[in-house]
């Protein structure tokens, strides 16, 4: 009887969470074309469940059972609640997901003329599946470093701002069959010469610019009181002029008052709840967003006053960037920026030396990146025992090679946890006859030290620029997230291994 009860109210908080974390997702992830923004987007759930942001260039003053965050380069971010019973020494108890995607960012320096046509010179990031991109309705979203006057002083500030157009811009467009009659047998693609978008016709640009000079062109981007002839900018060598005309309406500054940029192109179809049965969700950039959100919210959920009351260690979420390029940056796992957290975490109590040491061993880190499901066309990419499914939970990892960080220690409490709360859970390997991936779980287990185990929802098209997941499994990541941040500790005192 009691296992049917508990069943019963199983169904029901995952009815209930889909309700709020499945439509949050998809707020989420359209608000969220570049990490910057998924960086931002944190930002704003966490202030608005009362954590504190603190600042790596200043001193740190914390208390036990108050909540911060931090970011670094406003592309990664990591925030920590502090249990009531926190002393220094005691454990870590993270969430690292990352928050890049593969992409098309713009160059240095992106005009490219050919052929009639105005084109945005861009970089491949990451390991997409280029082909995808052809034939989309594009647009451009980064950050834009732009100068501002101070009140009239003469003086200048610089301050960096998020942007995005959101119609579409531009299209890479597909080269018709009729001119490549083998396209469907071998689909040959340079990145270097067949990625460009095409942002206007050179005809199109020069009869708007003259329109705008002689005032018969209907220019919206007129600012501050300037001209079209006024509108010239340092920056139009390098980039189209109507370019960073776009940019500057968005923003609401001049064309000459942007200073430097970084830019990606964008899909603009919006991520949505999709399928016969609405069991699905269409996005880009699941990978890893998806993982992303769902470790944040379960972060806020577990971190009420109540829910810290009687936590003896720091729940932390970290969202780190460059993932998809191996992590070598400063705001990147590979980079200092967890264990110095965790340090700056520890010596805030007690600046004894050899605490972080003991910290450390008394941590846990899931590294959280989505994981493949099996693909119903091309079932032979899977090993015969390890066929990962949508609406099948959470995804573990393993590589006896360590591309993941997964081992049996850490593989049982993650399935513990699991078990205890009714909860599905799935395990994959990647075939010995194909190259395997990895993670941001290696990094960090081997960098800092910790326990980790690898774990991801199952998807459908990864690397895509448009991607696709179930809905069940975004509630079980949830729920499973927070059973770890709420369990961990009980679980973990009752655990040996290395004597005690």
């Amino acid at each position: 009887m009691g296992q049917v009860l508990k069943g019963i109210a199983v169904a029901i908080g995952q009815s209930l969470a889909h309700g709020v974390v499945v439509p949050g997702l998809i707020e989420f992830l359209n608000a969220s074309p570049t990490a910057f923004h998924a960086v931002d987007e944190a930002k704003k759930r966490l202030v608005a469940a009362g954590y504190e942001q603190v600042l790596e260039r200043e001193d740190w003053i914390l208390e036990v059972g108050k909540k911060y965050f931090f970011t670094r380069n406003y592309s990664s971010i990591i925030a920590f609640a502090i249990g009531k019973k926190y002393v220094a020494g005691n454990g870590f108890h993270i969430i690292g997901a990352h928050t890049d995607s593969p992409c098309l960012k713009l160059k240095p320096v992106s005009k490219v003329t050919k052929g009639g046509y105005l084109e945005v010179g861009v970089q491949t990031y990451g390991g997409g599946l280029w082909r995808t991109w052809f034939d989309r309705d594009l647009t451009v979203a980064g950050r834009v470093i732009i100068r501002e006057a101070k009140n009239g002083s003469g003086s200048v500030s610089y301050s960096h701002r998020l942007v995005r157009i959101k119609e579409p811009i531009m299209q890479i467009p597909t080269l018709a069959i009729h001119l490549d009659r083998g396209f469907n047998d071998e689909f040959m693609l340079n990145t270097e010469n067949h990625l460009l978008p095409v942002l206007a016709t050179s005809i199109e640009a020069e009869l708007n610019k003259n329109g705008a000079a002689d005032g018969s062109g209907n220019s919206s981007g007129q600012t501050n009181g300037k001209n079209g002839n006024e509108r010239t900018t340092t920056n139009s060598s390098k980039h189209h002029s109507l370019l960073l005309q776009l940019l500057a309406n968005q923003i609401g500054c001049e064309p000459d008052d942007i200073c430097d940029f970084e830019l990606q192109a964008c899909d603009t179809q919006p991520s949505i709840i999709a399928g016969a049965r609405k069991e699905f969700i269409f996005s880009g950039r699941l990978d890893n967003l998806c993982m992303s959100f769902c470790s944040l919210m379960a972060l806020i959920a577990s971190s009420s006053e109540s829910s810290l009351e009687d936590e003896t260690s720091v729940r932390m979420v970290a969202l780190f960037d460059h993932e998809e390029v191996r992590s070598n940056s400063a705001q990147g796992a590979g980079s200092p920026l967890l264990i110095n957290a965790m340090s700056r975490i520890t010596n805030s109590f007690d600046p004894a030396s050899k605490l972080l040491e003991k910290a450390i061993q008394r941590s846990f880190l899931v590294s959280a990146d989505m994981a493949h499901a099996l693909h119903p066309n091309y079932m032979d990419r899977h090993e015969d025992n390890h066929k990962p499914k949508l609406h099948g939970g959470l995804v573990i990892e393993h590589n006896a090679n360590q591309h993941f960080a997964t081992n049996a220690v850490t593989s049982f409490i993650f399935k513990e946890i699991a078990r205890k709360n009714m909860l599905p859970i799935q395990e994959f390997v990647f075939r010995n006859d194909m190259a395997c991936g990895s993670t941001i779980g290696p990094i960090l287990a081997s960098g800092v030290g910790i326990r980790t185990v690898d774990v991801g929802a199952p998807q459908l098209s990864m690397h895509s620029i448009r991607e696709m997941c179930a809905v069940d499994d975004v509630v079980y990541s949830y729920r499973h997230f927070i059973a770890y941040f709420q369990e961990f500790s009980r679980l973990d005192a009752n655990l040996t291994v290395d004597g005690g």
